[in-house]
């Protein structure tokens, strides 16, 4: 082989390299854009999360101490009211 082909192969190689770190500059870039419209995406719904939390907890609070709830009617596995059973 030659010192000129060798050259030529070098070269093609190169420009294949710079090809590809173009591409990855670009996908990089997409991701980065991609995490950060994420994390604010992110941070929104935490804040809204906290928000429903906190609007929860204040209707709770609303709620009369004494209030109880009857407990839900017991079911076998065939869907059968416990209840029901001879």
């Amino acid at each position: 082989m030659d010192q000129a082909t060798q050259i030529q192969q070098i070269a093609e190689r190169t420009e294949r390299l710079l090809v590809r770190h173009r591409e990855l500059q670009r996908t990089n870039a997409l991701l980065t854009e991609q995490v950060a419209l994420l994390t604010h995406e992110r941070d929104s719904l935490k804040s809204r999360l906290g928000a429903a939390r906190a609007r929860i907890d204040a209707l709770l609070e609303r709620l009369p101490e004494s209030v109880t709830v009857a407990p839900a009617p017991a079911y076998r596995k065939d869907g059968q009211d416990v209840g029901d059973l001879p």
